[in-house]
């Protein structure tokens, strides 16, 4: 063993006698009070000081980073509670709003959320999370805060789809508020129009049109939208009357599917009435 330990420092006697000289020279420094050493010792010291300050900067921004990872975190935590608080806001005020309708109405009302929108200028529907087991039934006229939406024109099983007062294949009886005056209200594409008024009758902007209750589709005093121009063509016997709907159809969340279906009395009678006229 030891012939071995001798054939090793043998071997790399120089590094050896190296590291001996090192070791007594510091010894040596240690022990002496010289300026000179005091000198080499204070700027050996400051040296040190510096390398491990330098040193200690790598875990302290280390650290910084995991600390700073932790508060993105917790900003966007913070930043996604505050949005569902305020989309839980909104979404109350509107609720709050429908349960005004639903303790004002005379008819069963049947709450439903928009799934889904066609907003395509000519056929505008919407698709609501309610089918036939909830109730709904075709032709049951969709409501909301703002008054008239339109009519269920496709039920199924859990969902339905409504014909908008914005598409082309939908008609309303209408009749103004304060003059009492009757209307066709429908969509031309580009705008929400109250027909069949000839030019004598009284009607302003600003009037409000509701349902007439002439139709066996629609209950009465349903809100329709406001007047928001009339004009009188020359050559024309009837007024140009545009409508501002009630209801911003872009924003619209929450409804209401009113249950009045048709009076299947009153159906008939009209239906005979006119085969008769007819003939």
């Amino acid at each position: 063993m030891f012939e071995h330990l001798y054939e090793t420092l043998y071997e790399y006697k120089e590094y050896v006698v190296f590291a001996g000289l090192v070791v007594l020279s510091l010894i040596f420094i240690a022990l002496n009070d010289s300026v000179q050493v005091k000198r080499i010792r204070s700027v050996s010291a400051v040296a040190f000081g510096l390398v491990q300050q330098g040193a200690n900067i790598i875990p302290e921004y280390l650290g910084l980073h995991a600390e700073n990872e932790i508060l993105r975190r917790t900003n966007i935590d913070l930043a996604d509670e505050a949005q569902r608080l305020r989309e839980a806001k909104l979404e109350n005020f509107r609720l709050h709003e429908l349960l005004k309708i639903k303790e004002q109405s005379v008819y069963p009302l049947i709450a439903a959320k928009v799934v889904s929108k066609n907003l395509t200028l000519f056929r505008n529907t919407l698709t609501l999370n309610v089918g036939s087991d909830d109730g709904i039934k075709e032709q049951m006229c969709v409501i909301g805060d703002g008054g008239l939406i339109g009519i269920v024109t496709i039920t199924g099983t859990h969902y339905c789809i409504a014909n908008l007062l914005l598409n082309t294949d939908f008609r309303v009886s209408c009749k103004v508020q304060r003059s009492r005056v009757d209307g066709i209200t429908s969509w031309d594409g580009s705008a929400l129009l109250l027909k069949n008024v000839v030019k004598t009758r009284d009607v302003k902007p600003g009037d409000i049109v509701m349902t007439s209750g002439y139709s066996n589709l629609y209950p009465p005093d349903i809100r329709v939208g406001i007047v928001s121009s009339v004009q009188d063509q020359p050559s024309a016997l009837f007024k140009t009357i545009v409508l501002e709907p009630g209801i911003d159809f872009v924003k619209l969340e929450e409804v209401f599917v009113l249950q009045f279906v048709q009076n299947n009395e009153r159906r008939t009678l009209e239906d005979a009435a006119v085969q008769r006229f007819g003939k």
